[in-house]
């Protein structure tokens, strides 16, 4: 299928002026750019999403707080892993701390949940890094695109004005790249803006099986924790 019959895209956009060549250079680096985001996104965020919901089972399955832990996995193994090594390292800092067991139970609890959330949010944080670039692209892209149609057209009177003719072959060139500005405009602002809407579904899922983890998390620490159990005996 031949879009452009009676002319070719290569010759039309050598002939076009330069802001419409710096608008198009423009969007075709804002395309690249998103896509490299789209690709790594797809990846990471896939991954993550995996991880998370086979480390939750593997956390929930387990018979103990430690062994569910242990199979989470490294730091890089999971996201969940380096959620929960840091309400570990937090709760063992709350252990050593110089104030009695029964001030430790009471600021076990809300401590691990504030340490759960700080970890939950940095992993979301990591996920996220780049995609508002996507939404940039899927809300600029048009308008830069527009600029290019503007320019385009304004070039097409400034030739109607040169010429005195109001011919068609006079208007044809920049009405051209007007309408190929839109056009590259909007196909940089709908793969973005497709792509954004999908990772941000995929990341509610992330984020809702992280929040699930420290919900059990947080169960398994108040059932298992042995000092806490013996501040509770003592009372």
């Amino acid at each position: 299928m031949n879009l452009l019959p009676d002319s070719d895209i290569v010759t039309l956009l050598s002939g076009a002026t330069l802001a419409v060549k710096l608008v198009l250079l423009f969007l075709a680096c804002m395309s690249l750019w998103s896509w490299t985001i789209i690709f790594y996104k797809f990846l990471s965020i896939g991954v993550a999403r995996r991880k998370v919901a086979q480390g939750y089972d593997a956390f929930v399955d387990a018979h103990d707080l430690t062994s569910g832990l242990k199979a989470l996995g490294g730091r890089d193994a999971s996201p969940l892993a380096r959620v929960g090594a840091l309400a570990v390292k937090e709760f063992r800092l709350l252990e050593r701390a110089e104030v009695n067991r029964e001030r430790k139970r009471m600021l076990a609890k809300d401590t691990l949940r504030r340490v759960l959330k700080q970890g939950i949010s940095k992993e979301m944080r990591s996920l996220t890094r780049n995609l508002p670039f996507l939404a940039t692209c899927a809300n600029a892209a048009p308008f830069i695109g527009l600029f290019g149609t503007v320019w385009g057209i304004m070039h097409s009177f400034h030739s109607i004005g040169q010429q005195q003719s109001a011919a068609l072959a006079t208007v044809a060139p920049g009405i051209s790249e007007a309408l190929v500005a839109t056009a590259i405009g909007l196909l940089v602002a709908i793969p973005a803006t497709i792509f954004y809407n999908y990772f941000l579904g995929k990341l509610n899922e992330v984020e809702s099986g992280m929040v699930d983890f420290a919900g059990a998390f947080l169960n398994r620490a108040e059932r298992e924790i042995a000092w806490a159990e013996k501040a509770k005996a003592k009372n």
